[in-house]
């Protein structure tokens, strides 16, 4: 990347929240070697969580936004994980994306796709990821979007 991540952040306007502290018995990310696993990040904008259904409470746009949320709490436990150096991300491998919706509703991967183009928007190649997309019939606190990575760092 020609760009450091951090000004990359900068010239999109983004600013990363801070990291979300674990809801439960769990840990916010695990090393293993260069591997960074990410544990599921829910959405949560500035004015609290996005919740909802996709097919019944929101759009898809809405839904990619909410995806795109999760991302930047993706991106925030990676900057935690790597002691506030973001220079140590490599890449995204893997993206799992969860999406609250209808049993009707079929576009969880246009859904999931507002974390996987900011990913790329944001780091270039090294945000080309493998994925999956999937339906839940409900997520914790309501939520529209859960998505988790895993990451290669330095």
């Amino acid at each position: 990347m020609t760009a450091s991540i951090d000004q990359r952040l900068k010239d999109l306007g983004v600013t990363l929240p801070d990291a979300p502290a674990p809801a439960a018995n769990y840990v916010p990310h695990v090393q293993v070697g260069d591997m960074l696993y990410v544990s599921g990040q829910i959405s949560k904008g500035p004015d609290g969580l996005i919740t909802g259904k996709l097919g019944a409470d929101l759009s898809v746009e809405e839904g990619a936004a909410a995806a795109r949320a999760c991302a930047l709490s993706l991106l925030a436990q990676v900057r935690a994980a790597c002691g506030g150096d973001l220079s140590r991300l490599q890449r995204v491998v893997k993206l799992t994306g969860f999406v609250n919706s209808t049993d009707s509703f079929s576009d969880q991967p246009k859904v999931i796709n507002g974390a996987s183009d900011f990913m790329v928007e944001l780091l270039g190649e090294a945000g080309r990821h493998s994925r999956s997309a999937v339906s839940a019939a409900a997520l914790p606190l309501g939520v529209a979007v859960e998505i988790e990575g895993i990451f290669q760092v330095s």
